[in-house]
């Protein structure tokens, strides 16, 4: 079969075997060179994502210390702001409250309900939480964006 193609081949280039194999030796030297420079260039492109993407993990692991640092920070500042509010309600508490006063003593002014410090307590539970939300979102924002 190779002869019958080397005698094609011959006959189509109009010159000696010699001249066959030398095109021949051409024709696969191309090819192989063409496959090296490929080679050559796939090469150095695994090479350069692979320094990108060291590059990446190296900046993640900074973004992802960053968080875990800001996370501690605002929970921290949170836990403080909820005791601040917990001890300030619970100071005002008025035990009193539910006793009716005797005829002997003149009324100075009416209690509040306990249910008002406890609705007072929990909205300023609930805008503590929302301000350390807020700071918080704000925190991961600019560790993102890099500011």
């Amino acid at each position: 079969m190779f002869k019958n193609i080397l005698s094609y081949g011959l006959n189509l280039i109009g010159g000696s075997s010699v001249q066959t194999y030398i095109y021949i030796a051409l024709l696969f030297g191309g090819f192989g060179a063409g496959f090296y420079v490929e080679h050559l260039r796939f090469a150095n492109f695994k090479d350069e994502i692979k320094i990108v993407s060291e590059k990446q993990q190296a900046e993640n692991e900074s973004i992802k210390k960053q968080q875990e640092i800001a996370n501690r920070s605002i929970t921290n500042e949170y836990e403080t702001k909820l005791s601040a509010v917990r001890s300030y309600y619970g100071g005002l508490h008025n035990s009193s409250s539910g006793k009716l006063p005797t005829l002997s003593n003149p009324a100075s002014g009416t209690d509040e309900s306990p249910a008002y410090y406890r609705l007072a307590e929990s909205c300023s539970e609930t805008t503590a939480q929302l301000s350390s939300l807020q700071e918080w979102l704000s925190t991961q924002v600019g560790i993102v964006n890099g500011k």
